[in-house]
């Protein structure tokens, strides 16, 4: 009992775009992108989180601005423990890494073991007595509030900034996934490859994700009378060398994401066509539910309903979904003993 009243029960939403900290009792306490500029010369730590973000592109030879985080998982090992150590001394005192820390980190679906240890170390390091990884679908179950216990099949999509993560669940488990590389980066990507060939105009990737959060749009709908948005675009005319500004609108960011949204809409598909035929049933009645930034994606739920033929719906906390069920979690040790990589000594 004495214990008790030094535990801190912590959850973590570790992604390639943004790191989300839940706090038992507090919710989530920070949410920062994935971020850290350290200087070349002194490494010295300069910024974490938006004050690093807004370095990307502009930063001076002797700054050094990097993403730890690739694709769901950690590129650079220290770089992520320096960064997390930055977050989480924001947000918890410096005294409760040596008391009773229990941590949940979330990971997307389809890292390996070894990826899975990786991450468990840079929290175990930090002094956590608890590590558990648990799987970024299941987690974003958990947060939107999901049964995840029932053995009624529900279907997730986690699409987020480096996976995009579609699962079906049910007992308690995963019964099957699937874990694409494609997702909100590699929209912004395709972005900035479209203003490239059809506009010869050279953009970074934050104005890629500017314009995708802006005016992006999957699927135009003839009924909306804002369907179609306009912006400008500013970059580097590829002909003349010298600053340029262009009118872009909707139509355009539809024929760019084409390629990277029928990647996600055939791994939808995949996963039902996986799916054992009472689940299936199940999800004609229960429907599929996005979670991730990457659901707020203007038509992407219809796009879904139009080739799946079932109901999307997106979930209001789609954006914290998983730092919320990595929190949640915690409520029920006894299932998050179950459904989690439970803390092992490598």
């Amino acid at each position: 009992m004495f214990a008790n009243w030094f535990s801190q029960d912590i959850g973590i939403d570790l992604g390639t775009a943004n790191t989300l900290i839940y706090v038992k009792n507090k919710g989530i306490v920070l949410n920062e992108p994935s971020v850290i500029a350290v200087d070349e010369s002194s490494k010295k730590i300069l910024a974490v989180g938006k004050a690093a973000k807004a370095m990307l592109g502009r930063a001076p030879a002797h700054i050094r601005v990097v993403r730890p985080l690739e694709e769901g998982v950690i590129s650079d090992f220290q770089m992520t423990q320096i960064m997390l150590r930055e977050f989480l001394s924001k947000v918890v005192s410096e005294r409760s890494w040596f008391t009773n820390v229990r941590v949940v980190v979330a990971v997307p679906s389809g890292v390996t073991n070894v990826e899975k240890r990786s991450v468990e170390e840079v929290v175990r390091q930090m002094g956590a007595r608890e590590v558990f990884i648990l799987d970024e679908p299941m987690a974003a179950a958990i947060g939107v509030g999901i049964p995840v216990e029932e053995p009624t099949g529900h279907m997730i999509a986690d699409i987020g900034g480096g996976t995009s993560d579609i699962a079906i669940i049910a007992l308690g488990g995963i019964v099957t996934a699937t874990s694409l590389r494609h997702a909100g980066d590699e929209m912004n990507e395709a972005i900035v490859a479209y203003m490239r060939r059809n506009y010869n105009l050279l953009i970074g990737t934050e104005t890629g994700e500017q314009i995708k959060m802006e005016i992006g749009s999957v699927y135009l709908d003839p009924e909306d009378p804002d369907a179609i948005r306009s912006m400008e675009a500013k970059g580097r005319d590829l002909l003349t060398g010298l600053p340029k500004t262009v009118t872009i609108h909707s139509t355009d960011v539809v024929k760019a994401l084409e390629e990277p949204v029928e990647i996600l809409v055939e791994g939808v598909k995949n996963t039902l066509e996986n799916a054992p035929p009472e689940l299936a049933a199940d999800i004609v009645e229960t429907g599929m539910v996005l979670a991730g930034g990457g659901a707020f994606l203007r038509g992407l739920d219809k796009l879904l309903e139009y080739h799946t033929g079932m109901t999307v719906t997106v979930a209001e906390n789609a954006l914290e979904a998983v730092a919320e069920g990595t929190g949640k979690s915690l409520q029920n040790i006894s299932m998050i003993r179950r459904v989690s990589m439970k803390d092992r000594r490598y």
